[in-house]
């Protein structure tokens, strides 16, 4: 993907026309969290890792409260190939024994979340990794997964978890002392077990708790498309409902959707499904004007 980021072409009186445009949408979130789930193309195209990290902490400079949530699937199935492990998943969810249970959290608390931490200090913020283990923050038990089509059969996969709380305190002092929180979804039970936890599942339940201005979920697609493969803007429970029931929407996006839309419902004033190919996707997101990938009301 090449990205065209050269702007001398640009007279020096547009540029501040159209930093200038930005005021009304800086003023609007200044001091709002913004929960951000990064996942997909944006997390492993290395243009797009930069304009990522430069996104959050220019987001950060102006005054809100960036919070980023990530994944790490395509990262935790190349590792599990090295071993000779096949990645299983049932309804979107991973499958996870013990084994891969380790190497989900050597992969997302280790490797993954550091990289991050370690672009967004490289564009000039102070990000801090956390897990939800860090300040007792996500409390997990093991998800019963009862079947799409028939209730009455429960899928066993393994160590992942259903939360069962989350505490904010870490997230809130670290936003207070102008630190980025990244949050790697692994949760912790009662007898101090670890569990995966979907990411896109985290991000909307800390962005309900948090009562975050916005959740913005990057994604490899334009956002929710229909079956002809057009954008829809606009998403409503009914409509999502019918999606799900037709099969438009399935396996990864089930757990997106979900999530975006109990977030919705739980107060968060605007819930996105956001192009993460996208070059600075966060920034016309937030600080534009033009409606940007898929939107969910509650």
């Amino acid at each position: 993907m090449i990205h065209d980021t050269d702007i001398s072409h640009i007279a020096p009186r547009e540029k501040a026309e159209i930093l200038a445009q930005a005021l009304p949408y800086i003023r609007k979130y200044h001091g709002k969290t913004l929960v951000i789930k990064y996942g997909g193309n944006a997390m492993t195209d290395p243009a797009l890792q930069q304009d990522f990290a430069e996104d959050v902490v220019l987001l950060k400079l102006v005054g809100m409260n960036p919070v980023v949530v990530h994944g790490g699937g395509p990262q935790i199935e190349t590792l599990l190939q090295r071993l000779g492990k096949k990645g299983q998943f049932i309804q979107g969810m991973r499958v996870t024994d013990a084994e891969t249970m380790e190497v989900v959290e050597w992969v997302l608390a280790g490797e993954v979340q550091q990289d991050i931490v370690g672009l967004i200090n490289a564009a000039g913020g102070k990000a801090v990794g956390l897990t939800g283990r860090d300040g007792a923050m996500i409390r997990a038990q093991k998800l019963r997964m009862t079947d799409n089509q028939n209730p009455d059969v429960e899928h066993d996969v393994g160590q992942v978890g259903d939360i069962v709380s989350i505490d904010p305190s870490v997230v809130k002092a670290l936003q207070d002392d102008a630190f980025i929180p990244v949050v790697s979804p692994i949760g912790f039970g009662t007898q101090n077990e670890s569990y995966n936890i979907n990411a896109d599942v985290v991000a909307a339940r800390l962005a309900t708790t948090l009562q975050a201005e916005k959740l913005l979920m990057l994604t490899n697609i334009p956002g929710v498309l229909d079956k002809a493969g057009q954008l829809l803007t606009e998403l409503t429970p009914q409509r999502i409902d019918e999606l799900c029931a037709d099969g438009t929407i399935s396996g990864g996006m089930i757990p997106k959707i979900a999530g975006a839309l109990d977030a919705a419902k739980a107060g968060v004033n605007a819930v996105h499904i956001i192009d993460g190919r996208v070059p600075h996707a966060l920034l016309l997101e937030v600080l534009g004007d033009q409606p940007f990938g898929t939107m969910i009301k509650g």
